[in-house]
């Protein structure tokens, strides 16, 4: 079915994808959108990964070889740890890979000097991905504009997450992205005669979550993201009109931890965000950094982890629940 295209393990400069003729396939969307996702994490377990290891890295291994993906970007520097040894088991196994990095300098140089080297590999330049970015950046104007409608309490948690999540492959298919972000926003602009400012606003940080009917959840009990720190971040709206490197140094994600906490900051403020979700992986070595999200925002936090691709669980159901009467008790005091 994904014959033929380019599996990424993360978000990277896509416009190099698309200005070689290629198709970049995220391989985290269809992860976590299988309907049997939980099969594709089971797979990688037999084919020997450690129970112990991350869910996300075995799914996307299973997906790799369910869909017969033979291509494979994998970012061995700003996310995973595990990516790297992942690559060396396709490698392995005959899946071309091709590795890339975000310099952990923040350097505009050396991040210029990734992306030609990653250029000239696919056989295409960094002048042409520059002007690709430009029919691009035309879509990401949609994923900003339901951003905007979100802050108006109109644009349901999902749908935003969602709408932001899919320009990070645009579906392999800018043309279809662009029109079910149109068709997104187009809902949105008409329900925000009636959006419903009165639920209580707020912000998820941290990785995607794997837990399928989170934003649901925190809806059923009066909740609504106004902001997903990732997905806003892979949709790279604050570098719509920019060139290719000054686009990608701003990206938070790859870089450390303290200018994200910045970022979330800096959004929440403007959007009245009243609490924040941080979604940590099992095994995953970012559930350090949670001390510090705590440390560096001023607002009640509430962490959530999970393992395995599913609902919600009953402990982490109850918790919700207490956090978010939490939530309302105080903006009746409030």
């Amino acid at each position: 079915m994904y014959s033929g295209k380019i599996g990424i393990t993360t978000t990277v400069p896509v416009e190099i994808i698309y200005a070689a003729g290629r198709v970049p396939v995220d391989l985290n969307n269809i992860f976590v959108a299988a309907p049997d996702a939980g099969s594709l994490v089971a797979y990688a377990e037999a084919r020997g990964f450690p129970q112990s290891a991350c869910a996300w890295t075995k799914g996307l291994y299973g997906v790799i070889h369910r869909y017969g993906i033979r291509e494979v970007v994998g970012v061995v520097e700003g996310d995973c740890c595990n990516t790297f040894a992942l690559c060396e088991v396709l490698k392995s196994e005959g899946i071309v890979v091709h590795d890339f990095g975000f310099p952990s300098s923040r350097r505009a140089d050396d991040l210029q000097t990734r992306m030609e080297r990653f250029a000239e590999e696919l056989g295409t330049t960094l002048a042409t991905a520059d002007a690709e970015k430009e029919r691009l950046d035309d879509i990401r104007k949609l994923a900003r504009r339901l951003y905007e409608l979100a802050d108006a309490g109109c644009v349901p948690s999902g749908d935003l997450f969602g709408g932001l999540l899919n320009t990070s492959d645009f579906f392999g298919d800018p043309e279809r992205c662009r029109k079910e972000l149109a068709d997104a926003v187009a809902r949105a602009e008409k329900d925000s005669a009636v959006s419903d400012r009165e639920r209580i606003r707020l912000s998820c940080v941290g990785v995607p979550t794997i837990i399928t009917d989170l934003w649901d959840t925190f809806e059923r009990l009066g909740g609504r993201f106004v902001d997903h720190e990732l997905p806003r971040q892979f949709a790279l709206l604050n570098g719509i009109g920019d060139g290719m490197v000054e686009t990608y140094l701003r990206y938070t994600y790859p870089y450390d931890v303290f200018r994200r906490i910045e970022d979330v900051k800096k959004e929440a403020g403007k959007r009245d965000v009243r609490g924040i979700i941080h979604y940590i992986q099992s095994f995953c070595y970012r559930q350090i950094e949670d001390r510090l999200w705590r440390e560096g925002l001023d607002l009640p936090i509430l962490t959530l982890e999970a393992d395995r691709p599913g609902g919600i669980d009953e402990r982490s159901r109850t918790r919700v629940e207490a956090f978010m009467e939490r939530m309302t008790q105080q903006g009746r005091t409030g």
